[in-house]
């Protein structure tokens, strides 16, 4: 076998940290509900907030399938990382995972699927709050930003004209988390669970109102567009991306072991319900024809409020808590990407100033700047029609990806300690792959293109860059390939 055959076959062993590295650890400051919190802050607000739009004329009532399908996709995934992330607590996630399992190859891959779902995530959502934003703006004041500043001069995928030059508003939003995030992972939980708090109060009083105005034939017809379920489950999986993020703060908290699957399946449960209960309260609210309306595509949640009530009032406070709730979901998601390239800095295969910790703060400063500066000028340029489906085309990925580590992991390493087993093995990870595969195959062909030469370009950097920097390719001791310090050894 040739030389790079052997290293992109090659796995890092689960070696703990017997000693700390000053500089290159992360703090664990975090606890069971702020990290439950994480999970509902980076999930709820994504999907329900911006994407009713784009699946609801695709799926037409079905549509509660879809969230059906996606939620049932993503539980079995969150067992999944409940496990490995309980066995293995590190800031990687499924990449990871996918390099202590699969390999040196796998693990690059994967590293570029889950780099292009939080980087695009973020750049998505933050569009999607610009939309908010002028919402509350006309609401309260009663004047817009212009659409210079508020959209990006690249036309939709309809090809028209947008009139705009940068959307500011995306970009300020980053920035902000990007001040936040710099200040500490803790005091960045505990911001996120009070906004938490008022998004899931928002939503909830968005139910009883969409409720108070249900008409049953809005769900006539209810499968006439059945053939759209998988579809729309594609667009709408992007939103369950919370839950990876949970795992992603592994590093950063208090005993993980039974922290994160509990975390994990907290935040699903919280999540499903939601999004169910708002889907059909939107339904119930306005025809299926509505959701298709450029109305609705902008603050769509505060425009059936202002339908439903004959008033402003209530849009506006729906509005009020989308822009301060959906400012978590941008959070979490950049905390998010940052600690997947602090893992992948570790290992070598990106620069090792993506790995420097600030002593003041406890946080990877240089990290999170340029994360946030990528993700800004994609958030100010790119419109969020191009940018749904390639969250969801990586977060498929990566959770088909879990479930295979896990399996291999359970035959290869029988040994090692795991606090949490997925029930039901191994029918539970080989659902999870076919549901995962069967989503991936209702994506658009332009997300493929897209996604696969991304990770083509992802590869070559590996090949010109990675493959020679790798740690496993240099290092002289176990220390040198360990994983941050084992929950019980710092007890």
């Amino acid at each position: 076998m040739s030389d790079l055959g052997k290293q992109l076959l090659r796995r890092k062993p689960i070696i703990f940290q017997h000693r700390h590295h000053p500089g290159e650890e992360l703090t664990r400051n975090l606890g069971t509900f702020q990290l439950m919190m994480f999970g509902v802050g980076a999930t709820v607000g994504t999907g329900i907030f911006f994407v009713l739009s784009e699946a609801i004329p695709v799926a037409g009532p079905a549509v509660i399938f879809s969230f059906l399908l996606a939620a049932i996709a993503a539980g079995l995934a969150a067992v999944c990382y409940a496990e490995l992330s309980s066995s293995i607590p590190v800031s990687g996630s499924s990449y990871s995972f996918t390099y202590h399992a699969l390999g040196e190859g796998a693990a690059i891959l994967v590293g570029g699927c889950v780099l292009l779902e939080y980087g695009v995530a973020v750049s998505a959502v933050a569009v999607g709050w610009s939309g908010y934003f002028n919402e509350l703006l006309h609401q309260l004041f009663g004047f817009q930003l212009p659409r210079e500043l508020s959209a990006s001069f690249v036309p939709g995928d309809d090809g028209v004209a947008t009139g705009g030059i940068v959307n500011l508003p995306a970009v300020v939003l980053v920035l902000l988390c990007m001040l936040l995030l710099i200040r500490g992972a803790s005091e960045s939980a505990t911001i996120n669970a009070v906004m938490v708090c008022i998004k899931l109060g928002v939503l909830a009083m968005f139910i009883v109102i969409g409720f108070s105005a249900f008409n049953a034939d809005h769900f006539s017809n209810f499968f006439a567009q059945a053939a759209g379920i998988s579809a729309a489950a594609g667009t709408i999986f992007f939103s369950f991306i919370g839950l990876d993020a949970v795992a992603t703060a592994s590093e950063e908290v208090r005993n993980p072991q039974k922290a994160i699957p509990r975390a994990i399946i907290g935040a699903l449960l919280i999540v499903t319900v939601f999004y169910v209960l708002v889907c059909i309260a939107g339904l119930a609210a306005q025809p299926v024809e509505w959701f298709a309306t450029p109305e609705a595509g902008e603050a769509g949640l505060a425009k059936i409020m202002e339908l439903v009530t004959g008033t402003p009032i209530w849009a506006t406070i729906l509005a009020a808590g989308a822009v301060v709730s959906v400012f978590s979901v941008t959070l979490v998601t950049l905390y998010g990407q940052t600690r997947i390239l602090f893992s992948i800095s570790r290992d070598g295969m990106v620069s090792k100033k993506f790995l420097a910790v600030s002593a003041k703060h406890g946080t990877p400063v240089f990290n999170t700047v340029v994360v946030a500066i990528v993700v800004a000028l994609v958030a100010g340029f790119v419109p969020s029609d191009y940018l749904w489906d390639s969250v969801s085309f990586g977060t498929l990925v990566a959770f088909s990806v879990v479930a295979i580590s896990l399996m291999v992991l359970r035959r290869r390493r029988p040994d090692l300690e795991r606090p949490f087993k997925v029930p039901f093995y191994p029918v539970v990870p080989i659902l999870t792959v076919l549901v995962c595969v069967y989503v991936l195959t209702s994506l658009r062909p332009i997300t493929w293109i897209i996604c696969v030469t991304w990770l083509a370009i992802v590869f070559a950097f590996y090949l010109f860059y990675g493959r020679r920097h790798a740690t496993l390719s240099h290092y002289t001791s176990d220390e040198e390939i360990s994983e941050p310090i084992h929950p019980e050894a710092e007890v």
